[in-house]
């Protein structure tokens, strides 16, 4: 009778969230994140990056997958007993033994923010090759897991690995059991990153088309970027009605990696016209959570990383420094200070003009002349001169150096400790 109760109160719940214009961002930096080769985070970091998920506003945290070690387990509990804010979650087999060691990891946690994710492969090569099982086995193993959860958990969620290779019929009717068996979430994974926002979006409107029990449960999207779309495919997905989406942190992740919830946030937020769903997530938080999870990984994104990479805010080119020098939003997605990054970087190369060059001279507190200009300009574009004519070059070189492209100022730095030598 209680328990009757309790699922039916826990629906209620889930049918007003699913009403609010929002799309819940679901982190798995440290879980799939880090089976990024070569990433290694200790228990320690791990709390550190958790609690700056925290306090950006992300909806749940994906903290680990205990069964996979002691090390993973330990830093599971200290997220557990430190992080304060999120819905805490673990991912797990569905295999007992695993679904007691997730328990036992959060226990700290409330039961209202304390939850697991069940995991089996449903699509052909999965059944075939890893589970050598039949449909039906994958059906009753995975309600079997879900039943025996619900002793620990009052939210789980329920994820086919490799659902983007699985056959829709029976990828829609292993959801359907999966929810009348008590998953108040499923998850649509594209477990090897090959689908194309098109096609995202036309499985998750099947799926609430064909899932008779859809109204009880959340959907949410993880989508790797095997092929560079991973975050066009989640946008398209929560166009298609997706709840939930859930990626990484710079998106790192197994081979090219998951999507990166920094991108998908700040689409979301430029877009809202086109949306129509807010995030919980402050984007000012993104550029300090990025940098933190680049220097305790040890990956730094590509300077032409989407969102966050260092060259967004940095221009060489002395048509857009001109312009930006007029206007900043004539060259720029959005202003630095939105992901809390900044200052805009105007660097000083072969590629730049004379405003550049005039605005740092300025700014370094000389008085300048357009031949002060013209000398610097010449130097940057290796224009030869005869330094005996313009001595003073040197003190405009010196006290531009931090301006410069990065060859450049290295150049600089050479010829100035040959010369003292």
């Amino acid at each position: 009778m209680f328990s009757a109760i309790n699922r039916k109160v826990k629906r209620f719940v889930l049918r007003q969230q699913k009403k609010k214009p929002l799309v819940l961002i679901s982190d798995t930096t440290l879980r799939d994140g880090v089976q990024m080769s070569g990433v290694r985070l200790q228990p320690a970091d791990k709390v550190r990056i958790a609690q700056a998920l925290a306090d950006a506003g992300v909806h749940s945290i994906d903290c680990g997958f205990p069964a996979a070690g002691e090390t993973e387990c330990e830093g599971v509990r200290q997220i557990a007993r430190r992080v304060k804010g999120p819905t805490l979650s673990a991912l797990s087999r569905t295999v007992l033994a695993d679904i007691d060691l997730a328990a036992e990891a959060l226990e700290p946690v409330s039961p209202l923010k304390r939850a697991i994710t069940l995991f089996i492969g449903t699509s052909p090569l999965h059944r075939d090759h890893k589970h050598e099982m039949a449909k039906a086995q994958i059906i009753d193993t995975a309600c079997r897991a879900i039943d025996y959860a619900q002793k620990h958990f009052e939210i789980i969620s329920f994820g086919p690995e490799d659902a983007s290779r699985t056959e829709p019929e029976f990828l829609f009717e292993v959801y359907e059991k999966a929810i009348q068996a008590g998953a108040l979430s499923i998850g649509f994974t594209d477990t090897v990153g090959i689908l194309t926002p098109a096609k995202s979006a036309d499985i998750v409107k099947r799926i609430q088309d064909n899932v008779a029990s859809m109204d009880d449960a959340m959907l949410g999207v993880h989508f790797h970027n095997d092929l560079g779309l991973a975050t066009a495919n989640s946008l398209a997905c929560v166009q298609a009605g997706a709840n939930i989406v859930q990626g990484t942190v710079n998106g790192i992740g197994e081979r090219a990696g998951n999507v990166a919830i920094e991108e998908v946030i700040m689409a979301l937020v430029l877009h809202a016209d086109e949306f129509k769903k807010g995030v919980t997530v402050n984007p000012r938080a993104l550029a300090g959570l990025c940098s933190l999870v680049a220097e305790l990984t040890g990956f730094e994104p590509a300077a032409n990383k989407a969102v966050i990479g260092r060259n967004i805010f940095r221009t060489e080119a002395g048509i857009h420094q001109d312009g930006i020098l007029a206007h900043p939003d004539t060259y720029l997605p959005f202003p630095p200070e939105t992901i809390g990054a900044g200052p805009v970087e105007l660097v000083l190369g072969a590629q730049s003009g004379r405003s550049a060059v005039r605005h740092h001279l300025a700014a370094t507190g000389l008085d300048v002349n357009e031949e002060h200009v013209e000398l610097v300009l010449g130097y940057l574009k290796g224009r030869p001169h005869n330094p005996a004519d313009y001595p003073e070059i040197d003190e405009f070189l010196e006290r531009l150096q931090p301006y410069m492209a990065d060859d450049l100022a290295a150049a600089l730095e050479t010829r100035t400790k040959r010369e003292a030598g």
